[in-house]
């Protein structure tokens, strides 16, 4: 029979959810995974239809980072490199996307796992979820983990997260901020569909305009980032969803938004 995808895409209500589909290799992001991944982030993404994208996976363990038999000696540093670089090219594609990404975490999430909960700009987590960067134990420094992990972590915990390859709960994962929200596990998928739709009510124009100047001003220092920030919105004010949405609040009404 025909190998079933690595990544499972499915749309509804403006809402598009793309399952890690490879439990057996607890959902490794092989370059084959990395590649299909990519492709279904990417995939009409422009549509007014698409609001929110979500990150789930099938199995106990959410990812378990880059699938070591690909790193081994048998292939060359070229393949090596794709395999980083696509990798990073993903990470840095779900922050680049016009719409909001949540990763929805049911179990271990471990190295480029991690990371790649790190990088979604929102992360639901079931209470059993564990965090984990352990690529020291195997003589590999998780490095690439530490880009999105340095960034959404105190210093001193990533560290102690990357020296130690301990694992975190959720909840302190939660605590630290690497995660947004810990619920029952049978409360996941409510929550996560909750988060959702309340994106789904918002224009998408207006989404994407915050989400790409959020993530420009976060690294810039505070008068650059004040600057920037108050031209983006005056620009806002030129969108038309941004005038809808005044008109609607003066008007009382909900507003109509043409994405």
């Amino acid at each position: 029979p025909p190998a079933e995808p690595l990544t499972e895409l499915r749309q509804a209500g403006g809402v598009r959810t793309i399952v890690l589909n490879n439990p057996r290799r607890r959902n490794a992001l092989s370059l084959p995974m990395l590649q299909s991944l990519r492709r279904d982030l990417l995939h009409d993404v422009k549509s007014r239809e698409l609001r929110v994208i979500v990150i789930a996976a099938e199995g106990p363990v959410f990812c378990s980072g880059h699938d070591l038999k690909e790193l081994s000696s048998e292939d060359d540093v070229k393949h090596h490199s794709q395999v980083f670089e696509l990798c990073a090219e993903v990470m840095t594609l779900i922050q680049k996307l016009p719409v909001p990404v949540i990763a929805k975490v049911n179990g271990l999430a471990t190295a480029a796992g991690c990371q790649l909960v790190a990088s979604c700009d929102i992360a639901v987590a079931s209470e059993k979820s564990q965090f984990a960067t352990p690529g020291v134990n195997i003589g590999l420094f998780c490095s690439t983990p530490a880009v999105a992990l340095g960034r959404s972590l105190p210093r001193k915990v990533a560290l102690e997260m990357l020296f130690t390859g301990e694992p975190l709960s959720a909840q302190e994962a939660l605590m630290h901020g690497l995660i947004s929200k810990v619920v029952p596990e049978e409360k996941l998928e409510e929550e996560t569909m909750k988060i959702s739709q309340k994106i789904c009510e918002s224009s998408k124009s207006v989404l994407a305009l915050g989400k790409a100047t959020f993530y420009r001003q976060i690294t810039q220092d505070l008068d650059t980032a004040y600057k920037m920030t108050t031209k983006v919105m005056v620009d806002n004010l030129t969108l038309r969803d941004g005038q809808e949405g005044i008109e609607a609040f003066v008007q009382k009404r909900k507003p109509v938004w043409s994405h």
